[in-house]
């Protein structure tokens, strides 16, 4: 309520004094509805006095209470009713009020009963303004709509909301499970193959020869291209021979050093070493005889002078090795440093390399100046360009004859599948074990000829002849002979065995498989023995067929 109430005495009291006089107007309307009055100074009554005539409000001074400013707002529903009710609703509230109070205005005693003013229309909503403030309004003014009830719509939501995202939780949690297992499936196939490949390409740890690492044979068939290498020293005579081996199935690469002492079959199918082979029957028949002995399929020879060797090295940068012994210079005096020194990862240059390799000490064996030819040939190979063209350029550079069996494409190519071998860390250099009598050892057959040659395994053409490996346990020298000239007229290949430890009374033929046995027959009827000295058994690994000549071999 606003605290300056209307004082009905006011201005109508005889005793009020010079207060009497005071006036009051209407100024608007509180929140009930009820107007507000303001006093009028005394100097502004005067005028107020004027008669009384139409439209006369016995609470204001004389003047027309203000109109309040029209406001589109109210042009519809309650507002505009409720401008309509103040308009009648005053003056019944004035005349209640008097007849409760005893109460009449001043100006309403003094003059003439008036006739009642006739209603004046109301005016247009365009003639009114809407008020300064906004107006206080009872309920009953308005009119309310139902609206729905939207906390329980809020409710509902929320619960959907959180069902919603519970589900999508549950889904995120599936579908985790459902990555970790096809992970754990992937990695489970990835390292089951990588587990078969090191199986099939024989780099198992534990299934691996383990003084070479070159691993056991992979199942099944494999390919190997190999070539052998003679390395002729020109100034101070003799050759080393090696055989290059590629197996392109277990993508490994090998130096097979082979003995001079090795006992070979020259052209006419005599006993020989392979150092003579090389001096008297050339590349091909050394070849051949390398074939028919190991059971290899060798498909070119490579000459390789010391001149040439030297120029390799220069072409590839120098080689870097560990060496084993400390090599004089040839040209230098007595008390002079040595050529090369004995060390680790010792630097060699063109000459350097050609008299390691070729170096062998008083009272050394022949195996020891090989095995300095394997590795100054296994440190050329790791500075070799892998790129076959590359290789083939280095290989030109030479400007060598080679073989007509090997071409320098071929040999290009070749070298540098091998010099990738050799980079990688996938190659060795394994020595072909020899007896003192020049024969293959056991161990030779296991893990050599077999595991890097794959001649155990080599299946000879159906008219390449039969191989029979012949071993004279007879106590006789010339019985080994004897034999061989016998089955080299019956148009076997004879395999030199050596000669066995103790001699044994009766003679055997023995053949590993049964289309064998045919062939085992025909060389014991060659060789004069009976049936009953055919066996099946184990054979050398370079032979079809193995010989043990007996006391009851007749050489006569």
């Amino acid at each position: 309520m606003n605290d300056r109430q209307y004082d009905p005495y006011a201005g109508g009291d005889p005793y009020a004094g010079e207060y009497a006089a005071d006036q009051y107007q209407v100024v608007g309307y509180d929140e009930y509805g009820q107007p507000v009055y303001q006093q009028v100074p005394h100097a502004a009554q005067q005028q107020q006095q004027q008669p009384q005539g139409y439209g006369y409000d016995p609470y204001a001074t004389g003047q027309q209470a203000p109109v309040p400013p029209y406001d589109s707002s109210y042009d519809s529903g309650s507002y505009g009713t409720y401008d309509q009710q103040q308009a009648y609703q005053q003056p019944q509230q004035q005349a209640a009020h008097q007849t409760q109070t005893g109460w009449i205005p001043q100006q309403s005693r003094q003059a003439e009963p008036q006739p009642e003013p006739e209603p004046q229309p109301m005016p247009e909503p365009e003639a009114r303004r809407a008020p300064d403030r906004d107006p206080a309004y009872e309920t009953q003014q308005f009119s309310f709509i139902e609206e729905p009830d939207e906390e329980s719509e809020d409710v509902i939501d929320w619960l959907k909301f959180t069902e919603s995202r519970t589900e999508r939780r549950e889904e995120a949690k599936r579908r985790g499970r459902s990555r970790v297992v096809a992970l754990v499936v992937v990695l489970a196939l990835v390292i089951a193959g990588g587990v078969g490949y090191l199986w099939y390409a024989g780099k198992l740890p534990g299934l691996s020869d383990g003084a070479s690492g070159d691993g056991a044979a992979a199942a099944g068939p494999q390919n190997r291209d190999v070539i052998v290498v003679h390395l002729h020293n020109t100034k101070g005579g003799g050759t080393s021979t090696a055989l290059l081996v590629n197996n392109t199935t277990t993508e490994r690469g090998t130096t097979v050093l082979l003995p001079n002492s090795l006992s070979v079959t020259d052209d006419e199918g005599a006993g020989t070493t392979l150092g003579k082979s090389v001096d008297d029957d050339g590349s091909t028949g050394t070849r051949e005889a390398i074939d028919s002995l190991l059971g290899t399929q060798v498909e070119g020879t490579w000459r390789l002078d010391t001149p040439y060797l030297n120029n390799l090295v220069e072409l590839v940068g120098n080689i870097d090795i560990d060496t084993d012994a400390n090599v004089p210079d040839p040209k230098a005096k007595k008390g002079q440093p040595p050529l090369v020194k004995k060390g680790e990862q010792q630097t060699l240059s063109g000459p350097m390399a050609v008299a390691y390799a070729t170096y062998r000490a008083s009272g050394e064996t022949e195996t020891a100046q090989l095995d300095r030819f394997g590795q100054v040939m296994q440190g050329v190979l790791r500075k070799l360009s892998s790129d076959p063209q590359a290789a083939t350029t280095t290989v030109q550079s030479l400007a060598q004859i080679l073989d007509p069996s090997l071409e320098e494409k071929d040999l290009g190519a070749f070298l540098a599948k091998l010099a990738d071998r050799a980079k990688g860390g996938d190659y060795s250099t394994r020595l072909l074990p020899v007896q003192q009598d020049g024969t293959l050892s056991e161990k030779a057959g296991a893990s050599v000829v077999k595991d890097v040659l794959g001649g155990a395994v080599k299946n000879p053409d159906k008219d390449a002849s039969v191989r029979v490996g012949v071993k004279n346990a007879s106590g006789s020298k010339g019985a080994g002979q004897e034999a061989r000239i016998s089955l080299v007229n019956g148009g076997y290949t004879f395999v030199d065995g050596g000669a066995g430890s103790t001699a044994q009374a009766a003679s055997q033929v023995t053949y590993a498989e049964a289309d064998k046995r045919t062939q085992a027959t025909e060389v014991a009827k060659t060789l004069g023995l009976p049936d009953s000295a055919v066996r099946k058994g184990k054979t050398a690994p370079n032979a079809d067929v193995s010989v043990v000549l007996g006391r009851d071999y007749d050489a006569g």
